[in-house]
């Protein structure tokens, strides 16, 4: 039997089949369509094809909108745990791009008073995405290694810092609006072909690091970008993030296996949820590395290296 539940919402992008695996709890969040209908999301494409999703949110950006669950819903689903006698872990997105923590941590005080022997521990990713479910798999497996609740809560703060993004998004358009990018006037309206590359910051937002120009030049950047900020890939399963970027994903992956022998590469689709204020052009890797600098700067000059050593 698990000595406590972990739980996250649904922006952690994780599958049926993976939330099964590692025995995760989800809690959804709410998707407005054009026709001004609400539905709860989860990371399914239950409502619409993935092509078909992508294809409507170009067309109507402005459309679509997403909320997470509120404090009731946090509360209802936190005691349904606490009342059969179990203690809890959740993991929200980052709380730079949404009000899910602080629904979260609010909901979980209200439960406790009614429950003192009991305990809830809510972990801010700033991450989203396979960023944040890649965070919440870890946690899984430290809870499969017999690791306590409060052990884990610590690693998963101690080290949400490592957990990087290598990729680009090549219409900005989308996270520009819904701030979930820093900086990103001076890399729009660019040309077709040059691709941003975007890391995870301390904010829990995405760093746009520069641009490269050439999807063939941006592949052979980015290889040298992760090999320079990866830790012990050969024991890791990396993951693939793409929103309708499936033959790029592809791509990449092959790459990725060939240079780091990691234990796994999955692709993962982006799900409405998330894909909403990401839009049709991401492509990206997720995986453990070494610590990202608070501003970035050592970032900054592993990409900008790269880019002079693959031009030369």
């Amino acid at each position: 039997m698990k000595s406590f539940v972990i739980m996250a919402d649904a922006s952690c992008d994780l599958t049926e089949e993976l939330l099964k695996k590692y025995d995760i709890q989800l809690i959804p969040g709410h998707i407005r369509l054009p026709d001004k209908t609400e539905h709860l999301s989860y990371p399914t494409w239950d409502l619409f094809t993935r092509e078909q999703f992508y294809t409507d949110l170009k067309k109507h950006p402005n459309e679509f909108s997403t909320s997470p669950a509120n404090v009731e819903e946090f509360s209802r689903a936190f005691e349904e745990v606490l009342k059969n006698g179990k203690d809890l872990l959740l993991l929200t997105i980052s709380s730079g791009i949404s009000g899910a923590f602080g629904f979260a941590t609010t909901a979980a005080k209200q439960v406790m008073e009614k429950y003192p022997g009991r305990k809830i521990c809510v972990v801010d990713s700033l991450r989203f995405g396979p960023g944040h479910g890649l965070m919440t798999i870890h946690a899984a497996q430290l809870r499969n290694d017999g690791k306590d609740l409060l052990s884990v809560e610590t690693y998963l703060n101690e080290n949400k810092n490592r957990y990087h993004q290598a990729g680009w998004l090549d219409d900005l358009s989308f996270v520009a609006k819904k701030g979930r990018i820093t900086h990103p006037k001076a890399f729009l309206g660019m040309l077709a072909g040059v691709k941003p590359i975007g890391e995870f910051d301390y904010n829990g937002l995405t760093t746009v690091l520069g641009k490269v120009k050439g999807t063939k030049t941006t592949y052979s950047v980015l290889m040298r970008y992760i090999e320079e900020t990866i830790e012990n890939p050969e024991e890791q399963t990396i993951y693939i993030a793409q929103t309708n970027r499936l033959p790029q994903a592809e791509e990449y992956k092959k790459m990725i296996e060939q240079r780091f022998s990691p234990k796994e590469v999955v692709i993962h689709d982006v799900h409405p949820l998330c894909g909403v204020n990401v839009g049709p052009g991401l492509m990206a890797a997720y995986y453990v590395g070494k610590p990202i600098s608070s501003d970035l700067s050592v970032e900054r000059g592993i990409f900008e290296k790269a880019v002079a050593e693959v031009n030369s």
